[in-house]
């Protein structure tokens, strides 16, 4: 570390050069840090889906409602532990972009195969008592500013009240927690059946805990096969293949993102390296001075790679600590991404590419000094 003053004041010998580089180090890890962000939040409904729970949706669309009456049939089926229903509503909150998801389900069995939700008795015994009433997790109250208690109108875009557009409910209980899409505006199925204007006989789709999640194709085949040949046939899947096929909707997330980082970190590298080059170049004469003074080729190399490591720490730590500070703010999307944070694992990977940006960019560019004579040094 005795020679750390030595290589700060050389990364200062052009300030210009130096601060670009810099920069460029900065914005690569923002990217970085962002762009984890993002896979690792539209993957996070994949991650925490549940073994054991499948959904049951319509073989041709999943906007294509469900009869109601499939659910004793499908309860029924063997190796079936429970099953409930929901139904997307799809409505609006002051302004079209206020999005979140709101689901009509039956709370009861909703509740059973959904434990994760965490409501306490007290909770439960509320939401169950009023018709209106509605749970919502934390992130989304917090962004609204609601409170239990507080009455929230939603206008309907695809189910109507009988008495025009809008819909009222009671916020019974705030949900803590990552329950990943297991909820974020939840309300009384009865309530929809019984207040919109086509009146009841339909739900969105069918969701099943089965008793042995090594029987899923089986017991996914057994429902399915219940209702072949029927005006509503059925297909079935885990959860956790359901939430995967709507993120690959959107294409391979995780793959175009490594494409683009693995891009970006490529030029990042092409930069540092010619910066160091450039640098080592313009100090040809001192660098043969020093060998003159009795310094190794090894300690020559070592100025060189802590140079360069300097500057990609600087940069790097730069970097992800300014997007840890733009991603603290959340979610950016409203709603759509509820968990947009980069894991830890992420920040130790990251970590990993400062050290390797700073090496291999050195690398090639601390060998020449390594070949110089001393003589050819002092001669320019």
């Amino acid at each position: 570390m005795k020679f750390l003053p030595l290589v700060w004041r050389n990364l200062l010998r052009r300030k210009v050069r130096t601060t670009f580089t810099l920069l460029s180090i900065v914005v690569a890890f923002v990217l970085f840090g962002y762009l984890s962000a993002v896979r690792v939040a539209f993957g996070m409904g994949v991650d925490v889906a549940g073994a054991d729970r499948m959904l049951v949706i319509h073989k041709v669309s999943l906007i294509q409602p469900l009869p109601e009456s499939y659910l004793g049939r499908i309860a029924a089926t063997g190796g079936v532990e429970d099953v409930s229903h929901m139904t997307w509503f799809g409505g609006i909150y002051q302004d079209p972009r206020n999005f979140f998801a709101q689901f009509a389900v039956d709370a009861e069995s909703y509740l059973r195969i959904y434990p994760e939700l965490g409501l306490t008795d007290e909770e439960k015994r509320r939401w169950l008592a009023n018709r209106t009433g509605a749970i919502v997790d934390r992130a989304t109250a917090e962004r609204f500013g609601w409170s239990v208690g507080d009455r929230i109108p939603l206008q309907g875009t695809i189910w109507r009240t009988r008495n025009g557009a809008t819909w009222e409910f009671t916020i019974e209980a705030i949900v803590d927690g990552s329950t990943g899409s297991a909820a974020q505006f939840l309300f009384h199925h009865e309530y929809l059946a019984e207040a919109n204007v086509r009146g009841r006989g339909t739900v969105g789709q069918y969701i099943v805990r089965v008793d042995d999640a090594a029987r899923s194709v089986e017991i996914a085949a057994a429902i399915d096969g219940r209702f072949a040949n029927s005006p509503a046939e059925t297909r079935t899947t885990t959860e956790q293949a359901f939430l995967q096929s709507l993120a690959d909707q959107l294409g391979n997330v995780g793959a175009m993102l490594t494409a683009i980082l693995g891009a970006v970190f490529f030029t990042l590298l092409l930069i540092t390296t010619n910066t160091m080059a450039q640098a080592i170049r313009e100090r040809t004469s001192e660098l043969a001075v020093l060998k003159t003074l009795g310094f190794t080729n090894g300690r020559v190399l070592a100025l060189v790679l802590l140079e360069a490591g300097l500057l990609a720490v600087v940069g790097g730590a730069a970097g992800l600590g300014l997007v840890s500070v733009i991603l603290s703010g959340g979610d950016p999307t409203g709603g759509f991404l509820p968990e947009f944070a980069i894991p830890p694992h992420d920040l130790l990977v990251g970590a990993g590419l400062v050290v390797a940006l700073g090496g291999i960019s050195a690398t090639w560019p601390g060998l020449r000094p390594t070949r110089l004579q001393i003589v050819d040094g002092l001669g320019r």
